[in-house]
């Protein structure tokens, strides 16, 4: 049996969307960081770091919402996951390229185009999160000129992972016209039948106290 711990409005969304492209029933605990759910004795012991995604497999448990999803492409395959080595190593440079070089500025971003309060946005904060998506967009604008998805002609993990950390920029209506190829490949990803429904995500959060360059929130 599998459980997944953590808000459909966190990054556990990434992974209900991937478990429900490979038709997988699972269980869904709807862990809340924000009522302190996270920080209990017994969610503690699934994951230590008090974050949530969880994934509990028939007792093996994962944490890291980009990890769970490559774990389960290798385990149930289909066109999702790997046929290679080669292309389980894309799937895995893509995972960790939007990790290290999308998701920070892009929530930071967001969280001052739309997500904190009205008073709390600074437009200098946004235009310079904007300013340093511009070299790893261009990167992906680039690659999906040549080709519809990132590993080549077909969907697969490395898309959902990257889409899926992308989704920040439609719920905060960020304008992504200018990058015409990664546009329209993210809507391709967004408009699957399986994906999270993110039309319907709206939430707010909070400004954090002190400087915002390591801003790690939506957890």
């Amino acid at each position: 049996m599998i459980t997944l711990y953590g808000s459909l409005h966190s990054r556990a969304n990434r992974c209900a969307w991937m478990l429900r492209e490979l038709d997988l029933d699972f269980r869904h605990e709807p862990t809340n960081f924000q009522d302190g759910s996270t920080r209990k004795a017994e969610f503690l012991r699934l994951n230590p770091n008090g974050r949530v995604p969880v994934l509990d497999d028939d007792g093996f448990v994962l944490f890291e919402s980009l990890a769970i999803n490559l774990y389960l492409a290798k385990k149930f395959g289909g066109p999702l996951g790997p046929t290679d080595l080669q292309e389980e190593a894309l799937m895995m440079q893509w995972s960790l390229w939007v990790e290290n070089e999308v998701e920070k500025p892009l929530l930071l971003a967001a969280a001052n185009a739309t997500l904190f309060a009205p008073d709390k946005r600074s437009a200098e904060e946004r235009d310079v999160a904007l300013a340093k998506l511009n070299r790893p967009w261009t990167v992906l604008d680039n690659l999906l000129a040549e080709q519809p998805y990132l590993t080549g002609d077909r969907f697969t993990v490395a898309d959902l992972n990257v889409a899926s950390v992308m989704t920040l920029g439609p719920i905060a209506r960020i304008d992504l016209t200018a990058f015409a190829n990664l546009d329209a490949w993210l809507m391709r990803c967004l408009d699957r039948p399986k994906a999270t429904d993110w039309r319907s995500v709206s939430f707010s959060i909070p400004r954090p106290p002190g400087p915002l360059g390591m801003l790690s929130m939506f957890v």
